[in-house]
């Protein structure tokens, strides 16, 4: 779609913004020159952003002998914004204020093996119980809540608030947000793990300050969130990201896409496990209904030298390996950052070995300029990508005051 006029000063307010929450307190004239744009643009939005309440002048700073130049800070108290992360087996929920620092969490546990537990009305329910409990526990008023952003694994359609595919739990052309808008009042936005994952590393991770970076999402599900040249690629249709599902091995392995030998089948969860049980089939570190307790157990192994352990993460690592090499080849990037819950539980001993896989396989050339990295980020990336979906579209919505109450910048809210 061409970008409009109010596009771009959207896009330039959000900007502007982000820089402001990254280095508060920061000028004007430090602005302009992390963003590119131009003082008198960059004063204009400011003026904006004043007016919003999203920041607040915080006094002066000496200048190389000219007039002192005002500082400004984002406003933490300026108002809420929720970020859910939705993935198959748990449902993990924060609030943040403006400065994007936690106020209040909450989680939901999925078991996608009952009956029942991964059905769209029983996942939206759950997903409002988790935001109506950070939202109590922090004691904000509903209208202070700017919106919140769901994190919801597989292919989304984040203009119409839909989930496309979501393979693990066999979703079609699910509404997402219509759904979910009739339990909560707040706007709504919709994307996937990918985008919020890279995102938060944009802005806070490993990412910060690289034109070029690939954010590996490994969970039950796993996909590489791509940012080239500093900007989120989200693709034609938003399905830019979808790695777990290329191919690996020919023939091999059936994936829940319908495909066979894809990525995530051998480094998902799901995947180790396979990995595990194909090693040790009566190995103790193995919950065959329990992914997340598999995971922990490997983790904990690991670290004791435990040889299953090392040799079932060593295995995973070759596969793993292999499709990072594809990426290092095919994307260049500066840093391909490991992240979300496994990537976490594995920890160290799977980044050594994912070092040495990919090393083996690689182009010299690219994957002299590529660092491989666990995410920095300590808390939960995926909700925290997700809240600036909400900012992004609160930013959106302030430019478009006479936009209908039931869907403003992408958003839903009940009402209207």
């Amino acid at each position: 779609m061409k970008r409009t006029s109010r596009d771009i000063r959207t896009a330039n307010r959000y900007e502007v913004l982000r820089h402001v929450i990254a280095g508060s307190p920061v000028s004007r004239q430090h602005l302009a020159a992390a963003t590119g744009l131009s003082l008198a643009t960059v004063a204009t939005l400011v003026g904006e952003l004043l007016r919003l309440g999203a920041i607040t002048e915080v006094g002066h700073e000496d200048s190389d002998g000219g007039r002192p130049r005002g500082l400004v800070a984002v406003n933490g108290s300026g108002g809420a914004l929720v970020g859910v992360d939705v993935a198959e087996t748990y449902i993990h929920v924060e609030l943040f204020d403006l400065s994007l620092a936690v106020l209040a969490r909450a989680e939901e546990e999925l078991r996608p093996e009952r009956p029942g537990e991964s059905g769209p009305e029983q996942v939206v329910a759950r997903i409002a119980t988790a935001v109506r409990a950070v939202v109590t526990a922090a004691a904000v008023p509903d209208e202070r809540v700017l919106g919140v952003g769901v994190s919801l694994p597989g292919q989304v359609d984040r203009e119409g608030g839909v989930s496309v595919f979501a393979p693990n739990w066999d979703w079609h052309d699910v509404p997402v947000l219509d759904l979910l808008a009739g339990h909560l009042p707040h706007p709504l936005y919709l994307d996937n793990p990918l985008r919020a994952c890279t995102v938060a590393e944009l802005w806070f991770g490993a990412a910060r300050g690289r034109d070029d970076a690939v954010v590996v999402n490994l969970g039950t599900g796993v996909g590489a969130g791509l940012a080239l040249g500093g900007t989120l690629h989200r693709g034609a249709t938003n399905s830019a990201g979808e790695w777990g599902h290329t191919t690996l091995v020919l023939d091999g392995r059936p994936c829940h896409c319908g495909a066979q030998g894809c990525v995530e089948s051998y480094v998902g969860a799901p995947g180790i496990m396979r990995n595990l049980r194909e090693l040790s089939p009566g190995s103790p570190l193995l919950h065959p209904d329990d992914q997340t307790a598999t995971i922990e157990a490997l983790g904990r192994a690991l670290a004791d030298g435990d040889p299953v352990a090392v040799k079932t993460v060593r295995n995973t690592a070759r596969y793993l390996g292999a499709g990072l090499a594809d990426l290092v080849n095919l994307v260049n990037p500066e840093v391909i950052v490991l992240s979300s819950w496994v990537a976490a539980r594995l920890g160290e001993p799977l980044l050594a070995e994912v070092r040495t896989a990919v090393a083996g396989r690689a182009l010299r050339r690219p994957l002299a300029s590529t660092r491989i990295v666990l995410s920095p980020i300590p808390d939960n990336p995926v909700s925290l990508g997700a809240a600036t979906f909400a900012l992004e579209g609160w930013l959106a919505s302030a430019g478009r005051a006479h936009a209908p109450a039931r869907r403003r910048a992408n958003g839903r809210s009940r009402g209207g």
